[in-house]
């Protein structure tokens, strides 16, 4: 092989080209060993040689480039390494074999990604220049590539770095009409959203994608599965009730195993331990990360205590927060469930319900309240936290019962005497809505008053 390459350089600039290319279907055909070994010789040749010349070296290298794709290698592993050989050999010059270069990483990055190794096949395609050099990138492929290595990466659970090659993709996703190509970068949205919490961001895209019907149907179950996941992981409020009732009445989440805790968390129930265990174990590492508790939240939580414990009065816990995300979102939900049953609790009491010291119950309904998400005021003095009720919501349920409009009571100034009005305007509405049901059903007759 050396002699022939040594004549081979002696030959006229015009003559070179043909004469090296023909060497390379003879290398081929030989065995796997002296495919590699020749094939190295014969780059390095026309690559770091000043008699071959850059024109010929272009020639050489790029009928090699369109060769090995076409099945000329069989052994992917001979492959991988005839690849991976002659990118280390024109590495150092790089500048003047860029298309061929950019040609050989795509091969690279191919046969990486069969076998799995999601993290390498990344690194290759970081590697190719998008903004430079010989051959122009359309925009269209700029987002393909930039959406391929945020999928990669997240394979990985690198979510840090595919962020940042997400942000490039966003800025060229106007560019392109193609579906598959804006759904592969929806969903990489979507899963970007959850692995950086924003996971009532990420149920909202997650629950869009599963009525997509170019996608497979078994992967738009696993999505909606994902969207009911990140819904509950949400923090607790008016935002993630919208989400949680748009879930609620996708008939299609009967069928899921979280539909139980999904049908809780909707309806405000209290969640107990068994369930959230059960529903843990479907979680994946990133949604069980730990929290850090701030030192002030720390000593708030520790510095507030509901004097000694009576014989009446539930015993403290010594938890002073939430260990972990999910922790988080279901100590939200019963603390939001509870303001529903109760029109106040003690910080002792919620402490209970919620398995945490009184001062960190009372510090995550502080910041519930202060968000916009808990209605109520706290009581330091007596040690309470009063619920407000929604009014706008109370009225809409009384006339929903069929009453009607009410008349406005007399404002009395009290507002224990307008929460007692209203539930019993309530109550009335429905007992009036399940008489008229009954009665069009012909299961119960409306009896004359006696004279």
């Amino acid at each position: 092989m050396e002699a022939k390459l040594a004549e081979f350089s002696t030959l006229s600039q015009k003559d070179k080209g043909p004469a090296f290319i023909s060497l390379i279907p003879q290398i081929l055909s030989q065995s796997d060993d002296a495919v590699a070994r020749d094939l190295h010789t014969l780059v390095d040749t026309v690559v770091n040689q000043e008699s071959v010349g850059l024109v010929v070296g272009r020639q050489v290298l790029s009928e090699l480039v369109r060769i090995l794709p076409e099945g000329a290698i069989k052994d992917n592993d001979l492959r991988k390494r005839v690849v991976e050989e002659t990118l280390a050999i024109v590495q150092p010059r790089i500048v003047s074999y860029e298309e061929q270069v950019n040609s050989l990483r795509f091969q690279l990055a191919d046969l990486l990604e069969e076998e799995e190794d999601w993290s390498g096949t990344a690194r290759v395609l970081m590697g190719i220049s998008l903004d430079s050099g010989q051959r122009s990138f359309s925009d269209t492929d700029k987002l393909k590539i930039n959406v391929r290595i945020v999928r990669l990466l997240l394979e990985e659970e690198d979510s840090v770095q595919a962020e940042t090659y997400y942000k490039r993709a966003a800025l060229l996703v106007h560019s392109t009409q193609d579906k598959e190509t804006i759904l592969a970068f929806k969903l990489c949205q979507a899963r970007i959203s959850d692995y950086s919490r924003k996971f009532l961001e990420a149920a909202s895209r997650y629950h869009e994608l599963s009525y997509v019907g170019e996608i497979d149907e078994e992967e738009r179950r696993q999505m909606l599965l994902v969207a009911v996941t990140c819904a509950v992981l949400a923090p607790a409020g008016p935002n993630r009730s919208r989400v949680l009732a748009s879930l609620f009445r996708d008939e299609r989440t009967a069928e899921l195993p979280t539909y139980n805790i999904l049908s809780k968390m909707f309806l405000d129930h209290i969640l107990r331990p068994a369930e959230i265990k059960e529903f843990e174990r479907s979680l994946k590492p990133h949604q069980l990360a730990k929290i850090a508790i701030s030192s002030n939240d720390r000593l708030a939580s520790a510095s507030h205590d509901n004097g000694p414990s009576g014989s009446n009065q539930p015993a403290a816990s010594t938890r002073t927060g939430p260990a972990t995300v999910l922790d988080r979102a279901v100590m939200e939900h019963n603390l939001l469930a509870s303001s529903k049953i109760y029109n106040n609790i003690s910080f002792r009491g919620l402490g209970a319900l919620l398995d945490l010291t009184p001062g960190a119950a009372e510090t995550m309904a502080r910041k519930m309240i202060e968000q916009g998400r808990l209605k109520g005021h706290i009581d330091q003095v007596e040690k309470l936290i009063w619920f407000e009720v929604n009014k706008d919501e109370d009225d809409a349920q009384g006339k929903a019962g069929g009453l009607g409009d009410v008349e406005e009571a007399e404002d009395t100034g009290s507002p224990f005497t307008k929460r007692w009005d209203a539930q019993i305007r309530q109550t009335a509405a429905h007992v009036e809505s399940i008489a008229q049901q009954l009665t069009q059903k012909g299961l119960i007759s409306l009896i004359p008053a006696s004279a």
